[in-house]
């Protein structure tokens, strides 16, 4: 299937980015006509791969950065959220259920959970300096 549109976006790693961040992929999901489930189902894969970026990515210091591209065709879009922090040790046990580094605050270890609950697929690859998580979202 050929691109139809792409586009980058580079945001700072703060918690106030993160409903941008799922609003302007929302925004560009729309142009291959998705239900508004599918739309909401992308926002909020993307609020959690954002989320985790920020959380764990650089340790909630809000320093950082987090590119987020997407990438269009006809039936699908594939968006991919990269940051440049310390990298997830094991990710096939970062991504079991209820699995989460933090000890303290309120977090769940549901985020990659979420993220494949609400897409057709979701890839992750981490090394120091890069973790890329990239989700695809196809329309019907």
């Amino acid at each position: 299937m050929s691109t139809i549109n792409k586009m980058k976006l580079t945001i700072e790693a703060k918690s106030q980015n993160e409903s941008f961040a799922r609003s302007v992929v929302a925004a560009f999901f729309i142009q291959i006509n998705p239900t508004l489930e599918q739309v909401e189902d992308v926002k909020t894969a993307v609020s959690e791969a954002v989320t985790n970026c920020i959380v764990h990515a650089y340790d909630g210091a809000q320093t950082g950065s987090i590119e987020i591209s997407c990438t269009l065709t006809e039936k699908d879009m594939t968006v991919e959220i990269a940051d440049f922090g310390k990298g997830i040790a094991n990710v096939e046990q970062a991504m079991k259920p209820f699995f989460t580094t933090v000890s303290t605050g309120e977090r769940s270890g549901m985020g990659f959970t979420v993220m494949q609950a609400f897409c057709d697929s979701v890839r992750v690859t981490s090394e120091k300096g890069l973790t890329t998580v990239t989700l695809v979202k196809k329309v019907a």
